[in-house]
């Protein structure tokens, strides 16, 4: 969602690398690109001129002009504003002190609340706590039944006493609800809530009516996060008519610019707790205004990424593979299969890949990343035999035939899943004895100085004379300066001369070429 503006912002940042001072104009340049990238984005105007008034004034003051990098020192600042207008510091869902903990879902129509109620039960339930999902939404045609096909999806229980479709009382229904989860011992209780294509008297009225009824622990106000300026006035709205404890953002993963993510919490006060990130039930996480700010300005966000996959490894499985990997044992086809579906579990690799640092120069690559590969791979794995996958030096021509067609692939896949598990299973021996290959260079080990073919060289001339001018020839040109080109054959990209930037180090292989079948 926030391509487009972390694409502007690094693009304005390049701009100040190499600078050893920065100016007034300078700063007022660069404050000029970020508010341009801001309103693009879609942020209330209001938003924007607050965080940028607040990075000109700590851009000119001492913090930057005595910093050795002010370049650096620029981006640390906007770090931490873009962490303030998210909400500062992240906060935990309110717990009830005597259960269950009650928690009212509130919204326009489409903003994604019967799928979000079952992604947060499910997630709740990985915390240890039991949830029910009450269907208070009696008003849109089959908001109940989805509900409930949500909720078996989620393995979370639903409280839907009445037909929906316009039939029953949503403030009576919240409230048995209520009283059922309280009496059966449940942890939470989340209410789903009916809503309006647009804001109106009686929507604001019901939300009200049914939180006077249940009195709730937390109101969440579910928001579209591809919503744009609107979600200033809708949060507003709500905020007044209803009042809300916390946020959800829904369809985090969308393609908009994401200007409500980065307004609603500054216009209202009210912290962003979750969101969500994509179809799956998984797709749910916890909001970290500081691990999002991380993103926006492509630092990365290795935090979220360990602490996803802490949920889905199995510690003891990815222990035995590191310890066949380091040479205690066989690292097989069946190991690889089992590492790559824990990290299916993660959810999309260009998910994954895109919370590294630095992964926006990657975009394109990784905008041609085929999940369905591993489905492939999986596929052409099943298809061996026991033996072979513990042994794939045993595929002939015959073999390879064979687990081809009952793949649905052909021999040239084959081939190629099989080079890629010699040469990942290589790599990853060499990481664990700390040698790591450098990209660009041989695999194999030389011994002595290896050195490049001499093409078309001449032989030294008999003649005394003529071979002392050979000989200075080649001193003179050795001598010659290179004009800064990198030598041929170097594992350095392009070097731009007096740009002061670092080299960067070239890919063996593009990522795509890992998962993009050929």
């Amino acid at each position: 969602m926030f391509n487009s503006l972390a694409d502007r912002l690094a693009s304005t940042f390049k701009s100040l690398r190499g600078r050893g001072r920065l100016g007034p104009a300078e700063v007022d340049g660069t404050v000029r690109e970020i508010r341009r990238a801001l309103l693009d984005a879609d942020v209330a105007v209001p938003v924007v001129r607050e965080f940028t008034g607040r990075v000109r004034e700590r851009a000119l003051g001492s913090e930057v002009s005595e910093a050795l990098n002010p370049a650096q020192q620029v981006v640390q600042i906007v770090h931490e504003e873009l962490v303030e207008i998210l909400g500062g510091e992240s906060r935990e869902l309110a717990r009830a002190a005597h259960p269950p903990t009650v928690i009212l879902l509130a919204g326009l129509q489409g903003s994604g609340k019967t799928t979000l109620a079952g992604k947060l039960g499910h997630w709740l339930s990985e915390q240890g706590l039991t949830s029910l999902l009450v269907a208070a939404d009696l008003q849109r045609p089959g908001a109940v039944k989805q509900l409930q096909i949500v909720g078996q999806g989620a393995g979370v229980d639903v409280f839907a006493p009445e037909p929906g479709d316009g039939i029953g009382d949503p403030v009576d229904v919240a409230r048995r609800g209520v009283a059922q989860a309280t009496e059966q011992g449940y942890d939470a209780v989340i209410i789903d809530t009916a809503g309006r294509l647009g804001i109106d008297d009686g929507l604001m009225r019901q939300a009200a009516d049914i939180r006077q009824a249940t009195s709730p622990d937390e109101i969440l106000f579910v928001i579209d996060a591809m919503i744009g300026q609107d979600a200033v006035s809708t949060a507003s709205a709500f905020l007044e008519g209803v009042g809300f404890t916390g946020v959800v953002l829904s369809k985090l993963d969308g393609d908009a610019r994401g200007g409500a993510a980065l307004s609603v919490s500054s216009v209202t006060g009210r912290p962003i707790l979750f969101a969500s990130t994509g179809e799956k039930v998984e797709d749910f996480e916890r909001f970290h205004p500081d691990r999002m700010a991380s993103r926006i300005l492509d630092l990365g966000d290795v935090l979220t990424l360990i602490e996803q996959a802490q949920r889905v490894f199995d510690a003891e499985q990815a222990a035995d593979a590191a310890a066949k990997l380091s040479g205690e044992g066989t690292f097989t086809l069946d190991d690889f299969l089992a590492q790559l579906q824990q990290v299916r579990k993660l959810g999309s690799m260009r998910k994954l890949v895109g919370m590294m640092p630095g992964a926006a120069q990657y975009r394109d690559q990784l905008d041609a990343l085929d999940d369905g590969e591993v489905n492939r791979i999986e596929a052409i794995i099943r298809s061996m035999t026991p033996s072979e996958r513990a042994n794939p030096k045993t595929l002939n021509g015959s073999r390879r035939s064979r687990i081809a067609r009952g793949s649905g692939t052909t021999v040239t896949e084959v081939n190629q899943l099989v080079q890629r598990f010699d040469q990942a299973t290589l790599m990853m021996r060499q990481m664990s004895s700390g040698r790591m290959p450098v990209p660009g260079m041989g695999g194999k080990k030389s011994k002595g100085r290896t050195q490049a073919p001499q093409r078309g060289k001449k032989s030294r001339s008999g003649n005394p004379a003529k071979r002392a001018a050979e000989e200075r020839a080649a001193a003179e040109r050795a001598a010659a300066p290179s004009a800064g080109k990198p030598a041929k054959g170097s594992v350095f990209g392009k070097v731009g001369a007096g740009q002061g930037d670092a080299p960067s180090l070239e890919l063996p292989t593009s990522i795509s070429g890992l998962f993009k079948r050929s």
